[in-house]
């Protein structure tokens, strides 16, 4: 059977002017995409969040009396960091435009905009824009009188070697160290430790990516990387950087089984040292193939003898319609757990450990 369609002008794909590319998402304005987002965020969760004047920003309405915790950077990896906000994470998140670095100015009044007295505590990913315009931004509200400390992820391991830590983007494993830090700042501790228990999460967390097809910046029309079809690339970053081995398409089972061979070869894992395991969605990729890989992750970790203390399986840091997904490791210390097991609430995520 035939069934007739109608075909006028809706049917064609609609083109963006300026650029003369065929668009494939359903947007507006590709330059207005990072803002409009901001705005439906906010025309969902108002009533909990509102803007940031003067910024691509938002903040908690109710703000506790304590440190602060600012987090940002560039837009397109929902929902890091713009839905990391909320009781037990952050306090305010000032974005850039889409994989771009908020300006300085920018962050100074997101800053000022939730600072209570006890101090700012930036948290965000390992990237040279991000590091440049924060720390420009620390120096501002410095000499206007806030008292500002930091905290970078550097959790991708495919990055750069053991040998320099420093050199490592951060991915989706800054979930854990938002997670540690916000509970840290929510029990009244002061900024130097919040900033101390902060940095020992991200010094103990490892991921990595893998991907087998490309996601694209809105308004370009052009894959962030090239990828043939029928092949994955181990360590891509959340940008498209380049990984560690490129190869024909693996199993499930394969595949999480060499990427928790580099975690743990990069950072062994102690039997005191229990394990949180966040399987990361990098935009494209189904919850039905995210289950499967944590089903090999579970067993893999269960053949060391490795206990789980938690695993969450979903998106927290993606790349528009990237297909592929990042396998995060915490080895959460005794000293680390009640911080982790403080329940969190922000738009996306809401509870305790699932295990």
């Amino acid at each position: 059977m035939t069934i007739p369609v109608r075909c006028g002008s809706t049917c064609r794909p609609s083109r963006d002017d300026d650029l003369g590319v065929i668009m494939r998402k359903f947007i507006n304005e590709p330059k207005e995409a990072a803002r409009e987002t901001v705005e439906g965020f906010l025309a969902v969760y108002g009533s909990a969040f509102e803007e940031v004047p003067g910024a691509l920003a938002v903040k908690r309405r109710e703000l506790a009396d304590k440190v602060a915790i600012v987090s940002g950077g560039g837009s397109g990896h929902e929902p890091v960091w713009l839905e990391y906000v909320g009781p037990g994470l952050a306090d305010a998140v000032c974005q850039g435009d889409i994989f771009a670095a908020p300006d300085p100015g920018s962050i100074v009044k997101t800053a000022k905009a939730v600072d209570r007295g006890h101090g700012i505590l930036f948290l965000y990913g390992n990237y040279a824009g991000d590091r440049l315009n924060f720390d420009l931004a620390a120096e501002m509200l410095v000499d206007d009188g806030h008292k500002v400390r930091t905290v970078r992820v550097t959790d991708d391991v495919s990055a750069a070697g053991p040998d320099r830590p420093i050199d490592r983007r951060g991915i989706a494993g800054g979930f854990f160290v938002a997670k540690v830090a916000g509970a840290a700042a929510e029990a009244g501790l002061p900024l130097h430790t919040v900033q101390a228990l902060g940095q020992e999460a991200a010094d103990r967390t490892r991921s990595i990516g893998v991907a087998s097809g490309a996601g694209t910046v809105p308004g370009t029309g052009e894959p962030t990387f090239d990828l043939p079809d029928g092949e994955m690339e181990i360590g891509m970053g959340m940008h498209g950087e380049p990984g560690v081995r490129r190869t024909g398409m693996l199993t499930a089972d394969e595949t999480a089984a060499e990427m928790i061979d580099l975690l743990l070869q990069d950072r062994p894992v102690t039997a005191e040292d229990r394990v949180c395991v966040l399987v990361n969605g990098l935009g494209a990729t189904t919850r039905a193939e995210l289950l499967i890989v944590s089903r090999a992750v579970r067993r893999l970790l269960g053949e060391r003898r490795l206990v789980i203390h938690d695993i969450q399986v979903g998106d927290f840091a993606t790349c528009q319609e990237m297909h592929g997904f990042s396998l995060s490791l915490f080895a959460v210390s005794p000293e680390l757990r009640p911080y982790y097991d403080v329940p969190a609430r922000t738009s996306f995520f809401s509870g305790v450990n699932q295990v």
